[in-house]
């Protein structure tokens, strides 16, 4: 004889720990450009410190070669100025007209050339310092403009200085002043070397000055120290 079935529990006596639990939620899926948004958010935060763009850099580069280059006239006026002249002087042999060095032991002509380096070290200093202090950011564009426009200001002392010097026909200077009658040579570079005096000068000293006191990036700074992922590519 079969035992009678007994009823099940009403629904409000059933236990909670029997009842039917929802499945949990699952995690809400990222969504696909939170990385990507969060990367660049890093990256601008990071490597954009609000400097120029390059744009900017490179007229200011411009800016600063012609402004360098123009000082040129300066040094080419000095140079005419405080080099010492060569003494030639003039002599007819067999009918032609012969130039020679008045003191063959002279030391002007080394004194011609050591005269624009020295000037053209002074001139790289002065620019250097000016540049820094005006753009302590420094840059690529701004060094390359600043060497260059110190090279174009060698070029142009040069040329002005040997044009406000002395005449560069010097027989035709030997006739019109007379026989044995001294004058002085044109000014003449001859070590070519020194026209980098000037754009190195500047360029060494630009770079020690940005590295002692350019101002320096701030450090990352991450929440739970930890680097925020990188895209996938």
């Amino acid at each position: 004889m079969t035992a009678p079935l007994t009823p099940p529990p009403p629904p409000h006596e059933r236990s909670a720990q029997g009842s039917w639990q929802p499945p949990a939620a699952a995690p809400e899926a990222e969504a696909p450009g939170s990385q990507q948004a969060e990367y660049a958010e890093y990256a601008h935060g990071w490597y954009g410190q609000d400097g120029p763009g390059m744009k900017t850099e490179v007229r200011e580069a411009g800016v600063v070669a012609l402004a360098v280059a123009l000082g040129g006239v300066l040094l080419g006026v000095l140079w005419w100025w405080l080099a010492p002249h060569v003494p030639l002087v003039g002599d007819v042999v067999d009918g032609n007209w012969v130039v020679y060095l008045k003191d063959t032991e002279g030391e002007q002509a080394v004194g011609v050339d050591g005269t624009f380096t020295l000037l053209g070290l002074g001139f790289g200093v002065v620019s250097a310092l000016v540049v820094f202090l005006l753009r302590r950011r420094g840059g690529v564009p701004l060094v390359v403009g600043l060497a260059l426009g110190g090279l174009l200001g060698s070029l142009l002392a040069w040329r002005l200085g040997v044009w406000l010097g002395p005449a560069e026909d010097v027989v035709a200077h030997a006739r019109e002043v007379g026989k044995g009658v001294t004058f002085s040579a044109p000014l003449k570079l001859g070590a070519k070397g020194a026209l980098l005096a000037w754009p190195l000068a500047a360029l060494v000293l630009h770079l020690g000055l940005t590295a002692l006191f350019g101002p320096r990036d701030p450090e990352p700074e991450f929440e739970h120290g930890a680097y925020p992922s990188q895209p996938a590519a």
